[in-house]
């Protein structure tokens, strides 16, 4: 009698318990790759070792075939190898056949369907079903092996973290829920793959080219903005948001995931950088390539790729290059087996469009190594991130008829306090030193020397200069914490390096600044005449009135304050800058009850109105995954001059597990205050 399947049994529970992948689905088969699972199946009689044959088939992708590493067919038992599918017999009882199949640890990753041919006469084939083959951070053979067990669970299993903005010295987290094992994430993720222009091209070849997590991380960078192939996310950087959301909205990557998909994947609006790192790090660890979002204050966009940003004061009318207030980015684990020397590690992957990297909006992987060293010579966009991390800064004054004088070289200002999540914990661990040596440093300038000489520029090589000892110097300080809806306190100190008295008209003026360093408009300026003595300083008071700025400094904008003198008796300009930060009203959370799987738990949301006017038109939304099915949404009544607002929701946990609850306040006066709560639900 030939041999004929009756059941099969994917075994979905023990294999994604055993592949860390039961939190995506527990009846559906999820594996990693380089990591055996186990398949039973059923006959319609005894299977006869060494009399009936078994054969497998394996294949991803609509062109699949053994040549690309798509395709790979193999026999029962067969001789497993390292580079290639392979299936053992478990064991055997009664009419049913338990086989141990291996994957390859470079397989490509993706969607496979599984099929069996008996090899007893007639030939019989049975289609056993699909499964999806993951990137594998667990096995020491896969280009993304992270060695160490609590780092596995921050940058794959962690479905919560922080977020770093504002400025150097005054950084702020924001709660971030990526969702990664959310119901129908891994779909999306999948589509985002096929979605992309490289597939369309030739799927066949992308296919094949998933096994390599470098090439993923481009498709995946490229495909979180929507710049070249209709992706996730739209980006725009003013306080016009008609026909979407403001970026300081979301709170998490899966409503915005959802929406692009269920769209037929027309892009989300709107995103800034800290959504599109948020989103590709959702995508990244779903895929299973460990990935975490990093953050760098004072971070340079060099436009010509000499290292250099080039600022104009005084008569100039555009500006080319910025320094970042913050910019966001991911860095993910892997192997660089393409580069010669040992750059493998954390390389710097950033979806946030700004320039493009073989013809599309992408960036990275950059190994923080090459940048840590200055190898600029390596791909990808090397040069690009370490100018965000290391370029130096060149302030010019521009006369009425164009002359540009240089009135000072910056070596130190840009890349400060670059921050991720810590391990294990909700504390900001400073990563800096990964990125460059000391500021200052012999070895830093060194480096920079090296970069500059090393990089693939397309705009002219400026060599660095050494640090000037200017006869005037300016600083501008806080004199005490600025707050939105108050009068901002600041101070002038002029210092003199000269030999005689000094005096100078000193123009400062404060603009509205979107945080990638494009001034949006002026809305304040004072000159002061000063005096200062031979080796002395003299502070000044300034004082910005609420009423000059509420109408400005809107929504992601912040305060730049700057001071500017060019005296007659100097060829050069003295200049410095301030970004000034306003924080908003803190906001509170607290939850209530037991955590208890589908228990009656509440949320209290705390809020105190710091101002002598009422706040107006206010809302409060909570979102949760595993708490909340769909995101609240309260109208509160006005809160009035100096009140406290107080607001209860009631909800029921229904996933197990570390959840997070976060709730967003926004009214007239203050956009999107962000404050959020764990919960550890059990059964």
């Amino acid at each position: 009698m030939a041999l004929a399947v009756t059941e099969k049994d994917f075994h979905c529970n023990v294999n994604n318990s055993a592949h860390h992948t039961n939190r995506f689905s527990k009846d559906r088969l999820i594996v990693r790759r380089g990591q055996d699972f186990l398949l039973s199946v059923s006959f319609n009689r005894e299977f006869r070792q060494g009399a009936d044959t078994l054969q497998l088939t394996v294949e991803t992708g609509p062109k699949a075939s053994d040549s690309a590493g798509t395709r790979s067919v193999f026999g029962v038992p067969s001789v497993v190898k390292s580079k290639s599918w392979g299936a053992t017999i478990q064991k055997t009882s009664q009419n049913t056949v338990t086989l141990k199949i291996t994957s390859p640890p470079d397989a490509s990753i993706g969607k496979y369907s599984l099929s069996l041919q008996t090899g007893t006469t007639p030939v019989q084939n049975y289609t056993i079903g699909n499964l999806i083959v993951l990137f594998n951070p667990w096995c020491s053979e896969d280009w993304v092996y992270l060695p160490k067990e609590d780092e596995r669970q921050e940058y794959v299993m962690s479905n919560f973290g922080l977020l770093y903005r504002g400025s150097y010295d005054n950084i702020e987290g924001l709660p971030w829920n990526f969702g990664q094992f959310e119901e129908d994430v891994m779909e999306i993720c999948l589509w985002m793959l096929n979605a992309s222009p490289k597939f369309k091209r030739d799927p066949g070849e992308d296919c094949s080219a998933r096994c390599n997590p470098t090439y993923v991380g481009r498709i995946v960078s490229a495909m979180v903005n929507s710049n070249d192939d209709n992706g996730v996310l739209m980006g725009r950087w003013t306080d016009n948001f008609e026909g979407g959301v403001s970026p300081m909205s979301w709170s998490d990557s899966v409503s915005i995931l959802r929406k692009w998909h269920k769209s037929g994947g027309q892009p989300v609006k709107y995103g800034q950088c800290w959504v599109f790192a948020a989103v590709m790090c959702t995508v990244m660890r779903c895929l299973g390539i460990p990935t975490r979002v990093v953050s760098n204050f004072d971070s340079a966009h060099d436009s010509d790729g000499n290292l250099t940003i080039d600022m104009y004061r005084g008569n100039a009318k555009k500006q080319n290059e910025s320094v970042w207030n913050f910019h966001v980015w991911v860095e993910s684990w892997m192997r660089r087996p393409d580069l010669q020397g040992d750059f493998g590690g954390w390389q710097v992957l950033d979806p946030t469009p700004q320039e493009r990297s073989e013809g599309a909006f992408c960036c990275g992987p950059a190994p923080v190594k090459a940048i840590l060293e200055g190898h600029t010579e390596h791909k990808y966009d090397v040069p690009f991130v370490f100018a965000e991390v290391n370029a130096d800064i060149v302030v010019w004054y521009v006369e009425s008829d164009g002359t540009k004088t240089k009135m000072r070289t910056d070596t130190q200002s840009v890349g400060k306090n670059i921050s991720t999540k810590a391990v294990g914990s909700d504390a900001r661990t400073d990563i800096t030193s990964s990125y460059k040596y000391p500021e200052g440093s012999a070895k830093e300038r060194e480096v920079y020397t090296l970069a500059v000489s090393k990089g693939h520029v397309t705009g002219g090589v400026r060599p660095p200069t050494a640090p000037e000892q200017p006869e005037i110097t300016l600083k501008i300080e806080e004199q005490s914490a600025p707050v939105r809806g108050q009068n901002i306190s600041l101070r002038l100190i002029v210092h003199s390096n000269s030999t005689v008295t000094r005096k100078m008209t000193v123009n400062i003026n404060a603009d509205s600044m979107c945080y990638n360093g494009v001034c949006a408009e002026d809305f304040w300026s004072e000159n002061r005449d000063v005096e200062v003595q031979p080796q002395k300083e003299v502070k000044i008071s300034i004082l910005i009135p609420y009423s000059k700025y509420k109408d400005h400094v809107l929504e992601s904008k912040t305060m730049r304050v700057e001071a500017l003198t060019k005296p007659p008796w100097s060829s050069k300009g003295f200049h410095t800058s301030k970004n000034v930060i306003l924080s908003s009203p803190a906001l509170s959370l607290q939850v209530f009850g037991m955590p208890f799987l589908f228990a009656d738990m509440e949320a209290e949301v705390v809020m105190e109105n710091p101002l002598d006017e009422p706040l107006t038109d206010c809302v409060l939304t909570l979102t949760g995954p595993g708490l909340l099915r769909s995101p609240r949404v309260s109208r509160v009544a006005n809160i009035g001059p100096k009140t406290v607002m107080r607001a209860q929701i009631s909800f029921e946990p229904f996933k197990m597990g570390k959840m997070v609850l976060v709730a967003n306040f926004k009214c007239n006066l203050f956009k999107d205050i962000k404050a959020y709560s764990t919960v550890n639900v059990v059964f």
